[in-house]
């Protein structure tokens, strides 16, 4: 089961796929299903401000993705990532954008999983 929910964890797109699928390929299908309401009239958006995620959604696809999109990415960068990164020295390029204030509140999915199971 997969989730796209407001900061406030109210549920704004929900797929479930097979069991196999892993977070990064369902994530553009999630995306591709996400209406935002305006306040007031008119169309619903389809770009969020920003997108929070844990490590899972840290790949070069996910970051392009929201990158050609205009979208902010508060994503971790997972160990190996950075090591490899740190390893490629001056061609590996410079470490993702990252703000762990804004970061902590990506509990709002966990907790609406949380919802969910009980």
């Amino acid at each position: 089961m997969h989730h796209l929910v407001d900061g406030n964890g109210r549920p704004l797109v929900t797929l479930v796929g097979p069991g196999q699928a892993g977070d990064a390929p369902m994530f553009p299908h999630l995306m591709h299903h996400l209406p935002i309401r305006r306040v007031g009239r008119g169309r619903a958006r389809t770009r969020p401000d920003r997108v929070r995620g844990d490590k899972a959604y840290s790949s070069r696809a996910i970051r392009g993705h929201l990158r050609a999109r205009g979208i902010t990415a508060v994503i971790p960068e997972p160990a190996g990532q950075a090591g490899h990164r740190t390893r490629r020295g001056s061609r590996g390029g410079r470490p993702p954008a990252f703000d762990p204030i804004d970061y902590r509140a990506r509990n709002v999915v966990e907790r609406r999983f949380n919802l969910l199971k009980q």
